[in-house]
């Protein structure tokens, strides 16, 4: 089932080149379940193996994609509010645990979420919405999410270019790399977390 999911994806790419990566990470950002990161990989992929796309047209088509995708999920949190929200994580089946975790860290670290959310599973394609449910500042949701945006593309698509001779391989490292990414995540939004109630205390 998955090498069928990865063969009709390439053969996306194959007939659509860069307007399946804009669509892909459009729609994964702004809060469909489209397997955004895995289309990235495949078309920095292609670029290596047949030399159908280029690295620097998918990085900056990824970038922009994926920023105006998040940008719109935002603007439908916004205008939906908490209703919508319900409507959405039923419909596309999404835990209430999900939803619980990802507020939370808006709670506890706010914009700075956006940027880690690129980073983990299912929080990538909720953060825009939920982050416009939330009413966030719009600016600083900006900054984070082109920041954020900018990094995860050139990452991942620097991966799929690099590694293009081991695609089997690939998939497996990325799968353990998430792992530490997570973790190395968590160690940073404690420091911040510590860093910003040493502040309070010292303020008080």
């Amino acid at each position: 089932m998955a090498q069928h999911i990865v063969d009709l994806l390439r053969s996306l790419l194959a007939h659509y080149g860069y307007g399946a990566v804009a669509g892909a990470l459009l729609l994964e950002n702004a809060g469909l379940p489209v397997p955004g990161e895995t289309v990235l990989l495949l078309a920095s992929f292609l670029a290596y193996s047949e030399h159908r796309l280029r690295l620097p047209y998918i990085i900056l088509i990824g970038i922009c994609a994926a920023t105006v995708g998040d940008n719109l999920g935002f603007a439908i949190g916004v205008y939906g509010g908490r209703r919508l929200l319900e409507r959405y994580r039923r419909t596309l089946h999404i835990r209430p645990a999900t939803i619980a975790r990802g507020e939370d860290l808006f709670q506890r670290y706010g914009a700075a979420t956006i940027f880690v959310a690129r980073f983990i599973t299912g929080m990538r394609v909720i953060a825009g919405p939920l982050a416009g449910v939330l009413r966030m500042d719009w600016r600083k949701f900006a900054i984070f999410n082109f920041l954020g945006a900018a990094v995860w593309v050139t990452v991942i698509s620097s991966a799929g270019f690099f590694f293009g001779k081991h695609w089997d391989e690939l998939v497996e490292i990325l799968g353990d790399a998430n792992v530490a990414v997570v973790i190395a995540i968590c160690v940073l939004l404690a420091i911040l977390w510590w860093r910003r109630r040493r502040r309070a205390a010292d303020r008080s």
